[in-house]
C-alpha cells in the first residue's frame, strides 16, 4: 500500500466521521448537547508514582456515570442507526429492530448529575485512604458536544499504624484470635476499605474451618481511628454486639443423607423419605432405582460423622458431585439436630440424575492458502454411568479428508479415520491400595484404546494403535497432574508407493515419516495455571512433561543378532524426553495484555534409538508456533529443508531438541475486535548426527545454537465473541537459519511493493483460539 493510498483512505474515514457526527447532532433535543464522556485528573503533592496515579485516574473514570455512546472506529454507528430508524410504528418491523436491537439512544448532557459523580469520587478516594482530598467538577460544551471534567486534589494517603483484634475468651473469640496472625491488614500499608472487607471474609473462612457454620463476615466490625496523627490509622477488629447464639457455636457432623434420585418434577412432589436407605461408610444413601453403587458417593462426599464441620470439605464435596457430570442439579442442606447436648448438623444432598447416554455429531470444514480444502466428521457416544459408579465410557469415530484442488499436488489427497474408546473411572484404581484426595476435584483413572488410519494418496498409508492406562488428578483449581505408567503406541506403514520411495532416497528426511514406530513406556505431565479463576490478566502458566520409553523393557529383553532389543520382532524405541512450556501474562492497560512464552524440549535417544521416534520429535512453525514459517518447515539446525522452494514441498523437518520463544502485545481495538503485534523465534536440532543428512550437515545441536534461530514477526486480528476466538495472523520472516551465514537476517530485503516477495514471504495464518 503506497502513502498515497493511505492518505486517501484516511481522508475517506475523516469525511465519513464528519458526516456521521453532523447527522447525529441534528436529532438532539433543543437546548441539550451530546455527552462525549468524562476526564478525571488526579493532582497530588508528588508522592504518587506516575503508574499509580494513572491507575487511580482510570479507576475513578470507571465510576463516573453515565457512559457516553459507544464508538466503532471513532464513529457512533449505533447512535446513527438509532437516529436513522426514527419512530417506527411497529416494534417488530425492520426499523423497530434497527432502533431497539442495533441502535443506541443518545446520551445527553442533561443525563449527567455532576454533584452525584463528585460525591461518588469523594467516597471512592476516602475508601482508598485519601481522607483529605477535594473533588471538583465542571462541564464543557462546544458545538452541541459536551464533556465533563473532574479534578481530584489528593491529600496525604493514610496508612495502617496498628492493627489488632479485640476479642473475648469465648470459643469464637479464640478461633478468631488464632486466625489473626494471617491478617491481610499490614502496618505501613495504605488504608483500603476493600482490604478490610477482604480481611473479614478471610477471618470468616478461617473460623468456618473450625466448625462455626452459622458465622457471618458481617459479625466482624472494623473500628478505624484516623486521629492518631502522622497520617496513620489504627484499626481494631471486634465482634458485633447481639450475634445470634447459633453463630457462636462450633458444630460437628451428625448424619449424612444422600438422595440419589431426587426429582422435583414427580407427581406429588419430590420423594425424600428414608425408606430403603443403604448405609455405607457413614452415608445414608437413598437410591430406590439402584442407579449407583455406594462407592461413588463414598469417594465424592468428604464429610464423615462426628467430625467438625469445615467449609473446605463442604465446598469440595459439592464441587466433586458437580464435576462428575452425572447430575443435572446438585443441592445441599444443613439442619441443626434438636434435643442433644452438643451442637450437631445433619447433612442432606439432593441429586437429580441427567440422561445416562448421549450421542453427538459434528461436521467441520477447512480451507488453506495452499489450495487444500477438506472436511471432518466425528460421531461420539457417551455412557455417563457405565458400571454404576460414575464411570464415563466414550466411543468416538472420526473420518476426514483434505483435497488438493489445484496446483502441482492435485490428486495427492489425504484421508484419515480413527476409532477411540476411553473409560474414565472417578477414583484411583491402584493395586493393593485405596487412595483418595481431599481436593474439590475427583481423581480419575483413564483407560484408552485407539486405532488410526492415515492415507496419503499416491504416497503411503500409516496404521497406528494407541493404548494407555493412567491417572489424572488436581491438587487445586490451578495445579493438575496426569500420570500414565503404561503408554503404548505402534505405528506401521503400508502401501508405500515407488514415487515416495524415490523421493525418500533423494531426500532421506522423508524416510522418517514412514518408519515403524514402537513405543512402550510411561508419561507424566504437570500443569500450573495462575490465571484459573481470576479476572486479572496477569499471571504465570507452566506445563512440564516427562516421557520415557523402553527403559523397563530394555532391562529384561536381551539384544538380538542385530544388536537391538525387540518385541514381537519389532525394535522398540528407547529414549528420555523432557519439555516445559512457561508463559507470562502482564496486564499493561485496561484493555491490553503483554503475553510471552518460552518452550524448551530435550530428547535423549539411547540403546535401540539414534533419534526420537518421528511422532515424538519436536517441530516448529505454523499457526501456534513461529508463524512466519509453515509447520515443520524449519531445521534441524541450519539444514535446508529439501524442496523448500518448489511447489511440491512436503515439510517433515523435526528434531530431538527444541527451543522456542514468542512474545506479543494484545489490545482491544473496538467491540469484539482485538489486535496484536508479535515476534516469534526458535528452531529444532538433532541430539546425534543423522547419517541421512551427511550431504547437508548442521542439524546437530552445538554451542552455536543461538546463531541458528529462525525469527519472524507480524500483526494479527482476533475476533473474540466470548465462546469463540477467530484469529488471523499475518507474518513475515526476519531471519532464515538455512541461508548462508551472514545472509540469514533478511530484514533489509523486505519489499511489500514486490508481488513476488509478497508471494514468497507473507504467511497468513487462520486459526481458532489464541496461540498461547
Amino acid at each position: 500500500m503506497t502513502p498515497r493510498h493511505i492518505i486517501s483512505y484516511a481522508m475517506v474515514l475523516l469525511l465519513a466521521y464528519g458526516l456521521f457526527s453532523c447527522s447525529n447532532l441534528k436529532y438532539l433535543p433543543a437546548g441539550d448537547a451530546l455527552y462525549t464522556g468524562a476526564k478525571v485528573t488526579v493532582k497530588d503533592t508528588g508522592r504518587l508514582r506516575p503508574k499509580r496515579r494513572k491507575a487511580l485516574q482510570e479507576q475513578m473514570e470507571s465510576l463516573v456515570r453515565p457512559k457516553p455512546n459507544s464508538k466503532i472506529l471513532g464513529m457512533r454507528l449505533r447512535l446513527t442507526a438509532y437516529n436513522i430508524a426514527g419512530h417506527p410504528k411497529k416494534e417488530k418491523s425492520p426499523r423497530g429492530w434497527l432502533k431497539n436491537k442495533v441502535g443506541e439512544p443518545p446520551v445527553l448532557l442533561s443525563d449527567v448529575d455532576l454533584q452525584r459523580n463528585i460525591q461518588v469520587l469523594q467516597s471512592a478516594m476516602e475508601n482508598s485512604g485519601f481522607f483529605r482530598d477535594s473533588v471538583s467538577g465542571d462541564t464543557i460544551v462546544k458545538k452541541r458536544l459536551a464533556s465533563a471534567r473532574y479534578d481530584i486534589m489528593t491529600g496525604p494517603r493514610y496508612r495502617y499504624r496498628n492493627v489488632a483484634y479485640s476479642l473475648d475468651s469465648s470459643d469464637i473469640g479464640k478461633a478468631l484470635a488464632a486466625a489473626a496472625p494471617r491478617s491481610l491488614l499490614k502496618t505501613k500499608r495504605p488504608f483500603s476499605l476493600a482490604r478490610i472487607k477482604a480481611e473479614r471474609e478471610r477471618a470468616d473462612s478461617s473460623v468456618k474451618e473450625k466448625g462455626f457454620y452459622f458465622f457471618n463476615p458481617d459479625f466482624l466490625v472494623a473500628k478505624a481511628d484516623t486521629a492518631v496523627g502522622n497520617h496513620g490509622v489504627d484499626v481494631t477488629m471486634k465482634l458485633k454486639p447481639g450475634i445470634p447464639e447459633p453463630s457462636l457455636q462450633s458444630y460437628r457432623i451428625n448424619n449424612i443423607y444422600v438422595f440419589a434420585g431426587y426429582s422435583i418434577g414427580t407427581a406429588g412432589g419430590p420423594d425424600t423419605t428414608f425408606a430403603h436407605a443403604v448405609y455405607y461408610e457413614g452415608l445414608n444413601i437413598v437410591d430406590k432405582r439402584n442407579l449407583y453403587r455406594p462407592i461413588l458417593f463414598g469417594q465424592s462426599i468428604l464429610f464423615t460423622p462426628h467430625e467438625l464441620y469445615k467449609q473446605s470439605l463442604h465446598d469440595n464435596s459439592l464441587n466433586r458431585l458437580i464435576t462428575l457430570g452425572l447430575f443435572k442439579f446438585v443441592k445441599n442442606r444443613f439442619e441443626v439436630v434438636p434435643g442433644i447436648d452438643s451442637p450437631r448438623l445433619n447433612v442432606y444432598y439432593y441429586l437429580t440424575p441427567r440422561a445416562k447416554k448421549s450421542l453427538n455429531f459434528e461436521v467441520t470444514g477447512t480451507t488453506k492458502s495452499n489450495n487444500l480444502a477438506g472436511s471432518q466428521v466425528s460421531v461420539g457416544w457417551k455412557n455417563r454411568n457405565a458400571f454404576k459408579a460414575g464411570e464415563l465410557l466414550s466411543i468416538n469415530l472420526l473420518g476426514g479428508f483434505e483435497v488438493q484442488y489445484g496446483g502441482s499436488l492435485s490428486g495427492y489427497n489425504t484421508y484419515r479415520g480413527s476409532i477411540e474408546t476411553k473409560l474414565s473411572i472417578p477414583r484411583f484404581i491402584v493395586p493393593f491400595y485405596n487412595l483418595n484426595t481431599k481436593s474439590g476435584f475427583v481423581p480419575k483413572t483413564n483407560i484408552l484404546l485407539a486405532y488410526d488410519v492415515l492415507n496419503k494418496q499416491k504416497l503411503f498409508t500409516l496404521y497406528s494403535l494407541r493404548s494407555s492406562y493412567g491417572y489424572a488428578w488436581k491438587e487445586s483449581a490451578r495445579k493438575e497432574h496426569v500420570l500414565n505408567p503404561i503408554n503404548i503406541q505402534f505405528v506401521h506403514p503400508f502401501d508405500v508407493t515407488p514415487a515416495y520411495n524415490d523421493s525418500a532416497s533423494k531426500y532421506p528426511t522423508l524416510r522418517r515419516a514412514i518408519e515403524p514406530q514402537f513405543i512402550i513406556g510411561a508419561t507424566y505431565s504437570y500443569t500450573y495455571n495462575q490465571l484459573t479463576g481470576r479476572v486479572a490478566e496477569s499471571g504465570w502458566y507452566l506445563n512440564g512433561n516427562a516421557d520415557v520409553s523402553g527403559n523397563a523393557a530394555g532391562l529384561i529383553i536381551p539384544r538380538g543378532s542385530s544388536g537391538k532389543r525387540a518385541i514381537f520382532g519389532y525394535d522398540f524405541a528407547q529414549y528420555l524426553r523432557f519439555d516445559a512450556d512457561l508463559r507470562r501474562y502482564i496486564q499493561t492497560g485496561k484493555n491490553s495484555v503483554w503475553a510471552s512464552r518460552i518452550m524448551a524440549g530435550f530428547g535423549l535417544p539411547y540403546g535401540n534409538s539414534i533419534a526420537l521416534p518421528f511422532v515424538k520429535q519436536y517441530f516448529v512453525g505454523g499457526n501456534n508456533s513461529i508463524r512466519a514459517f509453515r509447520s515443520m518447515a524449519i531445521g534441524p539446525g541450519i539444514v535446508s529443508p529439501p524442496g523448500i522452494s518448489s511447489t511440491g514441498f512436503y515439510p517433515t523437518q523435526t528434531g530431538d531438541i527444541k527451543l522456542e520463544g514468542n512474545t506479543e502485545l494484545r489490545a482491544k481495538l473496538f467491540s469484539v475486535v482485538h489486535g496484536a503485534i508479535f515476534i516469534d523465534a526458535g528452531n529444532v536440532w538433532l541430539y546425534n548426527r543423522d547419517t541421512a543428512l551427511n550431504a547437508q550437515p548442521g542439524g546437530q545441536f552445538t554451542k552455536e545454537f543461538l546463531k541458528q534461530l529462525a525469527v519472524g514477526a507480524g500483526v494479527g486480528l482476533r475476533f473474540d465473541i466470548s465462546f469463540l476466538v477467530l484469529r488471523l495472523d499475518l507474518a513475515i520472516p526476519l531471519r532464515i537459519p538455512y541461508l548462508p551465514e551472514g545472509q540469514r537476517w533478511v530484514i533489509n530485503k523486505i519489499d511489500f511493493g514486490d508481488r513476488q516477495w509478497r508471494r514468497d514471504n507473507l504467511i497468513l495464518n487462520l486459526a481458532i483460539g489464541y496461540p498461547f
